[in-house]
């Protein structure tokens, strides 16, 4: 029988018992926690329509909806169900789409499939709004990629193995822009796998601005060294993926830059430089069909020049020149305006990243923008109104807030009011945005404004996920500063347990990426897997901790670049201080302190249990770079130059070579598929570790890729990181 007292006190802690056991393991993969939002808007000429795909409970179809942005009211421009009549009955999903640019037509993308991390293969329809006509782009039986429209509508050119093609839509004749392209050796109008993992972009062939000219990369990877990774299957004989792959100091591809003349059916070959070794890493029309500009970059990434080539003189000049002691970070906010006379440049060039205008021959009118704060993003430029839309971290690293500012830099208005992070979907006119807003309190919400700001209504709240959160609450998430060994702060995110207290001993985790201008303590409410496994380990009782070490970004260069040429340095030095000042709190278990990370963060914790191993019990290491000459060239030597140039800085910045020092409990995991980092670094690191008859653990992951995910995966290792850290922390 229990006694009275015991059962009313039994009553007192139930509450608080039931809530210490509201997160379960199953809210990983069970959606409950899921923020709804708003699918960004397909923005129409007119700014005050947008298109979205949505399914039709009524008419059991997906519809492409032509929305009223100020009422939600919409008219249906084609469904699934009417693409499938029109294709003898067999079903087109619409899975992408875009406008020809009258909004007459629609290029619709079905049976997507993923190539590497931005390209995609598809099959392309043509459906005309006017006449309700369905034709396929090409014969269905070979995929395609990067198809667009000219700019009058009349014609599609897209990617097919390594060439570039043209359609013409009243003919429906194909024809080949290039004809040399071969896998493995020559791309035409398609990046390399290097420059679209680094450079963040796949389709490499653009529209000049009356229709009449394509210019494209063309990409020499002859001389690349193959990569290969084995495909393990049923068979008795593995498959295998190879690839051309540049690895730091090594040979990169040859890129030349040709713009083909649709009238007169010649390429003509821009020659940006007599050096082959740069980089070419945007190409934009100016506003003029008749000039090309180029930002090229040379192999170390601290010298980029701004090129513009003329059609009609056949000259090309070097119209603005960046140096850097470091190096220089590429960016898409590049804008000729129409004026024929200016255009608006972003750069570093002051410390901090901020917006300028420069004459069309280069001379610097003004830095529109400025201050010990970074901008982020441009999100829109009105030149009726010469005024600029751009994102900032002006308030706080951890924020970002929409502001506009006029040209001259005057009349600088911050249009977004509340504490947290902003991301903006602007209309092409700039007459609407949506503001996807969260905070760490505030889930998700959505909501419609005009360019001044104001509010016009509301469009997602989550109102069910605050209502599941009130009877199931997350941990409690804070944000503090941790000062490092040169008194400098750092920012900290920190998660502790439903019913933390002071008097107990708590475990701590801490979660470092740490990569250069990367960050992971920001002010947003996240829910994403890794988030709540985050939570989920609150609520066994660790504190969870993450630090943005210098090299992250957000806080000017100087923070940024302290990294160069010695990648691991700095980052593990702020790691080790904010552990040891995390030590010293009085509710932290000192001997329980352990580290976790992924790519760059599994690099990280490699490094804190060799050079902390007196100050971490445990470290979890997923799909780490343990030697950066295993990475690719791009990334590597922007921050490390190449290995012949900065031998010891490699040497210093591999786990490897101090293996011998690792003590504590180790996690290894890789994806023995990961095109991106290879699982050759932990085969090298479980090879060093076991020379020094060092004792660790390891999983791989057979054909998953960098993101390790697909089928029971991700279930399989959560599961088994949550068994390590309980049992060795």
């Amino acid at each position: 029988m229990i006694k009275k007292a015991a059962f009313l006190l039994a009553v007192i802690l139930l509450p608080n018992l039931i809530q210490a056991q509201s997160f379960d393991f199953e809210a990983l993969f069970d959606g409950r926690y899921r923020q709804e939002s708003v699918e960004a808007p397909n923005w129409m000429n007119n700014g005050k329509f947008y298109s979205a795909l949505k399914f039709s409970e009524e008419n059991n179809t997906v519809e492409l909806r032509k929305y009223s942005i100020t009422d939600d009211s919409f008219e249906v421009l084609v469904s699934e169900k009417e693409l499938a009549t029109l294709n003898n009955d067999l079903p087109i999903e619409i899975e992408d789409y875009q406008f020809s640019a009258d909004e007459t037509k629609l290029l619709i993308q079905t049976k997507v499939e993923a190539v590497w991390r931005r390209s995609r293969l598809a099959n392309f329809y043509v459906y005309d709004l006017k006449a309700k006509s369905l034709q396929a782009l090409t014969a269905n039986d070979i995929k395609i990629g990067n198809a667009e429209f000219s700019p009058k509508g009349d014609k599609v050119a897209f990617t097919r193995e390594n060439d570039l093609f043209l359609v013409d839509l009243k003919s429906g004749k194909e024809s080949a822009i290039t004809t040399d392209g071969k896998i493995n050796s020559i791309i035409n109008g398609s990046t390399d796998w290097v420059y679209e993992e680094e450079f963040s972009f796949a389709k490499a062939w653009f529209w000049s601005p009356d229709g009449n000219r394509i210019a494209f990369y063309r990409f020499d990877e002859s001389k690349v060294r193959e990569f290969f990774y084995t495909l393990w299957g049923p068979s008795n004989y593995p498959d295998k993926v190879t690839y051309k792959y540049p690895k730091a100091g090594e040979q990169n591809a040859v890129v030349t830059i040709g713009v083909y003349d649709l009238d007169t059916k010649v390429t003509k070959w821009v020659k940006a430089d007599e050096n082959p070794d740069h980089y070419i890493v945007r190409v934009n029309w100016t506003n003029s069909s008749n000039r090309l500009a180029l930002r090229k970059m040379n192999r170390l990434q601290n010298v980029q020049e701004l090129l513009v080539y003329s059609f009609d003189s056949e000259q090309i000049e070097i119209i603005k020149k960046e140096e850097n002691p470091q190096w220089i970070e590429e960016n898409d906010a590049l804008y000729f305006l129409s004026d024929g006379k200016s255009f608006i440049y972003m750069s570093e060039e002051d410390g901090f990243n901020h917006l300028y205008i420069y004459t069309d021959n280069g001379k610097k009118m003004k830095q529109i923008t400025k201050g010990a704060w970074d901008v982020i993003e441009v999100i829109g430029i009105n030149e009726k109104r010469k005024e600029i839309y751009y994102i900032s971290a002006e308030d706080s690293p951890l924020e970002r807030q929409l502001y506009s500012i006029r040209f001259d830099g005057k009349k600088k208005t911050k249009l977004t009011k509340e504490a947290g992070t902003h991301a903006i979907e602007m209309s092409g006119d700039q007459q609407y945005y949506l503001d996807y807003f969260s905070s760490v309190n505030q889930p998700l919400r959505v909501t419609l404004h005009d360019s001044k700001g104001k509010q016009i209504r509301l469009l997602e709240d989550n109102n069910v996920l605050s209502g599941i959160l009130t009877d199931e609450p997350l941990p409690t998430k804070s944000f503090i500063t941790i000062p490092n060994e040169t008194g400098l702060n750092l920012n900290a995110s920190v998660i502790k347990p439903y019913d933390f207290d002071e008097s107990k001993k708590y475990p701590v985790l801490m979660y470092v990426y740490g990569g250069p201008g990367s960050q992971t303590v920001t002010n947003e409410f996240e829910t994403d897997q890794r988030s709540l496994w985050h939570y989920y380990l609150a609520s066994k009782g660790y504190i969870v901790v993450s630090v943005d070490n210098r090299g992250t970004g957000a806080r000017g260069a100087e923070f940024k670049k302290a990294i160069y040429k010695n990648l691991g340095k700095v980052e593990i030095e702020d790691q080790l201080a904010a552990a040891n000042y995390l030590k010293s709190l009085p509710y932290v278990d000192a001997d329980r302190v352990g580290i976790w990370g992924w790519s760059y963060g599994g690099f990280m914790s490699s490094l804190a249990l060799t050079r902390g191993s007196d100050v971490f019990k445990a470290a979890i290491a997923v799909s780490p770079v343990i030697d950066w000459r295993y990475y690719d060239t791009i990334y590597t030597e922007r921050y490390m130059q190449t290995p012949q140039l900065n031998a010891e800085g490699y040497r210093n910045a591999s786990p490897i070579f101090e293996a011998a020092k690792l003590k504590g409990h180790y996690l290894l995991v890789h994806g023995t598929g990961d095109d991106n980092v290879h699982f050759q670094n932990s085969v090298t690191m479980a090879d060093a570790l076991q020379y020094y008859n060092i004792p660790f653990e390891t999983m791989f992951y057979p054909n998953r890729n960098h993101g390790i995910y697909g089928g029971n995966t991700r279930r399989h290792l959560y599961s088994m990181l949550t068994e390590f850290i309980l049992e060795n922390l």
